[in-house]
């Protein structure tokens, strides 16, 4: 077991630190053993140059995948030498405590991995289980029409969970290989944002059922609105926007349609994610760009803060 963790000690710069040894469990808590953690792009970096006024040091991460040391007297639905996902916030390091009764759902986010998929791309369960959270909190469906814009991390996750829901998909961006990478797992429709036709391309798709703001450009709710893109009973899915942000009420007034955020996801998220991932409908592995050993970490947040374009899913391999 690695006793060390990653943190930020000021603006821009990231190191690892040194952990105790993990305690002993209460009856409802469990210890873990982390084999592979998962970065969370946007949110990572806004700690990491205090976006919204980052405390330092300050530690972020929420996705882990950990096998279990340890269980306490009360645990009945986990036992030791068992694989789970953990999406609770406790930043990247090399064991956790969670108490499976802790009163915040956020804290106790820990759910088992079949042998049947690969764990390691299962570092990555946090961001495609917030794509899912995300396109079930806007009620994605069959036969709908969705535009996601954007297409991180988050973005192409939305994409593969509107997909798996039944939805025909329609996804944007600027940057070939991530157009690419949303073609590979199966969006319908992908366009090149700054091609000279893309406006034309965008409009014949529409209208659509569900946008989906997975790319934070200010001026994307006055383009729906210019262009008309928006359809009867339609929604917006704001979830990657962190600035003000302006809309026309008209639109929504005249449309009946709505505006909706979500963040995070649930332990129903996970095991609906977990299945798809059984069934092969949704694939990690061509979203991961960099697989390193934790030791490398450092140089990986190096380049989020210098090029944060460059990373796509990134997983940490704490084994060696």
């Amino acid at each position: 077991m690695k006793s060390i963790g990653i943190e930020f000690p000021k603006l821009g710069a990231a190191r690892l630190f040194d952990l105790p040894d993990p305690p002993q469990p209460g009856p409802t808590e469990i210890v873990t053993r982390t084999l592979f953690s998962g970065v969370t792009n946007g949110t990572e970096r806004h700690s990491l140059m205090a976006d919204f006024g980052s405390r330092f040091p300050a530690r972020g991460g929420y996705q882990h995948v950990s096998v279990i040391e340890e269980v306490g007297s009360r645990v009945d639905q986990f036992s030791v030498g068992k694989t789970v996902f953990l999406g609770n916030h406790g930043g990247h390091r090399g064991w956790h405590l969670v108490d499976l009764a802790a009163a915040n759902p956020r804290e106790r986010l820990c759910i088992e991995l079949p042998p049947d998929i690969e764990h390691e791309f299962c570092a990555l369960f946090g961001i495609a289980g917030v794509g899912f959270r995300h396109s079930r909190r806007i009620r994605v469906a069959a036969p709908m029409r969705v535009w996601v814009a954007g297409l991180g991390l988050i973005g192409q996750s939305v994409a593969q969970a509107s997909r798996a829901l039944g939805a025909h998909v329609t996804v944007t961006d600027v940057d070939p290989r991530r157009l690419q990478i949303a073609a590979r797992l199966g969006a319908h429709r992908v366009i090149d944002i700054s091609d000279d036709s893309a406006i034309e391309s965008l409009t014949e798709g529409g209208p659509y059922d569900r946008i989906v703001d997975a790319c934070g450009a200010p001026d994307l709710f006055e383009f729906i609105y210019e262009h008309k893109l928006l359809a009867l009973y339609g929604a917006i899915g704001a979830l990657a926007g962190r600035q003000p942000t302006v809309f026309h009420q008209t639109m929504l007034h005249a449309l009946r349609a709505s505006i909706e955020s979500s963040s995070h996801f649930t332990l129903e998220d996970l095991g609906i994610l977990r299945h798809y991932c059984q069934l092969g409908t949704v694939r990690i592995e061509p979203l991961v760009t960099h697989r390193v050993p934790v030791d490398e970490a450092p140089a990986i947040y190096a380049t989020m803060r210098d090029d944060p374009a460059e990373l796509l899913g990134v997983i940490f391999d704490w084994r060696t």
